[in-house]
């Protein structure tokens, strides 16, 4: 390899077939138990969308205090992101989550509780570095339990779960609204029932093993075989510890580059690309539409009663579309080819988005062609851009800033959705829905244009053979 003098891989091991048995149910139950962390990384986010419009009117919150309220989460969530890749690799991917649910606990019980502006902000720093912290956690231990013909299959059940999370949020505000809708503190029912799965997580984990990989890169091989005999059997556990012994070794190799490898000129490139298609992701708005769903469809000319129901939609269409990437395209289509289809599928929708806002009168028939083209929006976006940008990113980077290049690019995913998040609100006041997605139509113009020149193609090659191609400077 020409890199420096590092070598490629070691060729895959042989591995006999994992037949079926009590440990495939077991693995089953640790996923379950492992993705209560997308769920409430999904209804976190996502519950704000409803609670919003009373909280404004308890706090007397301006659009500049709307902004902070949501985006100060997704600051959390970026110090969380960076934080907490370091801290399960100290503590084990277990106990982490096990600390994660208790800091999704004590934040959503600081939000519920809060008294005043200040304690609702921190507690939802609190609550977004719980969120950050499981967005670098739970795939990484999904990924380390589940034997190589699954692991798309687990791995990808954590983006379900988030969507499916935003989904239940939606649906549970829209029946808390219209319950206990006149109820002062409403919004507090709303944060609170992040409470359930938090302490789900909780009690969950403290019964969940530790994965097979922290355990043998921290010496404990006779332990890392303990937990592959409960999730494979008995003849693949053996045969696994092997391949388990090289993917640490690649792992250690992982974590060990950074800032001074940037100097590399095809290293830095590719972080560039890796940090600009981070951040890309997040100027299509999909997160504005997550979070502030139910105010875009009250300006678009629904009823606050009416928009809180019809919201749902954008929460069903975010699960089809997030299935059907996971079962039948991922692994179909090219991911260049998928993921630039997705921005101009998307960009499209905020340009008709933008006229429709512009030309046409406030109607409920104005109201309704925003909700049909908000929920098209987002089926593109689930469906073509979220699963296949993380795996991309996955992909690209070479093994020794593999770490390095994830951390740095989903820390510009995380800055740029709260900069977007905290401005949505204060453009859409003051100009209408039309400045908003006039502003994200350009950026995805933009954001097409980049793509199209730098974007490389990273499916249908090995990680060693794309490693290769990029220091030769073959983008292809």
């Amino acid at each position: 390899m020409s890199n420096g003098g590092q070598t490629s891989a070691q060729a895959p091991i042989a591995l006999p077939p994992d037949t079926p048995g009590p440990h495939q149910r077991r693995l089953d139950l640790i996923a379950v138990v492992a993705t209560f962390g997308g769920l409430l990384f999904g209804y976190d986010t996502g519950v704000i969308n409803g609670a919003l419009e009373p909280l404004i009117h308890d706090f007397g919150l301006t659009t500049v205090t709307e902004g902070l309220v949501t985006a100060t989460l997704l600051v959390g969530a970026a110090l969380g992101a960076v934080i907490g890749g370091r801290m399960n690799d100290a503590l084990g991917r277990k106990k982490a989550l096990t600390y994660i649910a208790v800091l999704f606990f004590v934040g959503t019980l600081g939000c519920v509780f809060a008294p005043e502006l200040i304690v609702l902000l921190v507690s939802r720093v609190v609550l977004g570095f719980a969120v950050g912290a499981a967005s670098v956690t739970v795939p990484v231990y999904l990924a380390e339990l589940a034997p190589t013909e699954r692991r798309g299959t687990l791995s990808g059940r954590n983006e379900l779960a988030i969507v499916v999370g935003q989904m239940l949020a939606f649906i549970i505000n829209a029946i808390i609204a219209n319950v206990w809708g006149h109820h002062e503190g409403v919004w507090r029912y709303m944060l609170a029932v992040a409470a359930l799965p938090a302490i789900a997580l909780f009690v969950g984990m403290l019964r969940m093993p530790e994965s097979p990989r922290w355990l043998l890169s921290h010496g404990r091989r006779d332990d890392a075989l303990g937990v592959l005999r409960t999730v494979r059997s008995e003849q693949r556990a053996v045969a696994e510890m092997s391949e388990v012994e090289v993917l640490a070794k690649e792992e250690a190799v992982a974590q060990s580059g950074g800032w001074a490898d940037m100097a590399i000129p095809w290293i830095r490139r590719i972080v560039i690309i890796g940090s600009g298609l981070a951040i890309a992701q997040q100027v299509t708005g999909i997160n504005s539409i997550m979070y502030y769903g139910t105010q875009m469809l009250t300006q678009a000319g629904f009823s606050s009663e009416s928009a809180i129901v019809a919201n749902v939609a954008n929460g069903v269409l975010a699960v089809v579309g997030t299935a059907i990437c996971l079962f039948w395209v991922i692994d179909r289509v090219p991911r260049r080819t998928l993921i630039i289809f997705g921005f101009c599928a998307t960009t499209t929708c905020h340009g008709l988005i933008m006229l429709v806002a512009t030309l046409m009168p406030a109607t409920q028939t104005r109201a309704i062609v925003i909700l049909v083209l908000s929920v098209t929006f987002v089926f593109f976006m689930q469906m073509a851009l979220n699963a296949p940008v993380w795996v991309a990113l996955s992909e690209m980077f070479p093994l020794k800033v593999r770490g390095f290049g994830m951390g740095v690019s989903i820390f510009c995913m995380w800055i740029a959705n709260a900069i977007l998040t905290f401005l949505f609100p204060v453009i859409s006041g003051a100009a209408g829905l039309q400045a908003v997605f006039g502003l994200f139509f350009v950026l995805g113009i933009v954001v097409i244009a980049f793509l199209v020149k730098f974007l490389p193609n990273t499916s249908g090659r090995s990680l060693e053979e794309l490693e290769e191609s990029f220091s030769r400077g073959d983008w292809r």
